[in-house]
């Protein structure tokens, strides 16, 4: 029995969102890791990538798959702790959309567009934000 026009479109359609599926999980290893050491410079005023090494912000040493508001210690701001408490994990993907806006990501993660967040700093490029993902990955040598 051969394909009706609506199977051919709905098949068509599974296709296409496949492509683009994937096209953005291969976008998200893109980074360049030299060019996001660079920008991770405007990072590291309040951010280290050395393990252990928490400053106004904590230490994004191996911070690619770690739980959010996971570093025995710091003092997480209101929204992280309550993304923690809702299971956060900062996947490439998760890290990217932080960074584009802390706040909004946040508010949409934890359904509390309210809650405090201390991060003042954005990424509006995502290109950048591919970028300083594939430094951070690359900082992770030794594990969590």
């Amino acid at each position: 029995m051969p394909p009706t026009a609506r199977a051919r479109r709905v098949a068509a359609f599974a296709l296409t969102w496949l492509l683009i599926a994937t096209s953005s999980t291969a976008a998200l290893a893109d980074g360049d890791p030299a060019n996001g050491a660079k920008i991770f410079q405007q990072c590291s005023a309040c951010h280290s990538s050395e393990d252990g090494v928490n400053m106004v912000g904590p230490s994004l040493h191996c911070v690619v798959g770690r739980p959010a508001g996971s570093i025995a210690g710091f003092d997480y701001s209101p929204a992280i702790q309550e993304a923690a408490q809702k299971n956060l994990a900062w996947t490439e993907a998760n890290i990217i959309g932080y960074l584009q806006d802390p706040h909004k990501f946040l508010g949409n993660f934890d359904q509390d567009p309210g809650a405090r967040n201390k991060m003042p700093f954005n990424l509006v490029d995502p290109q950048q934000r591919q970028d300083v993902v594939a430094y951070l990955k690359g900082q992770c040598t030794g594990g969590h």
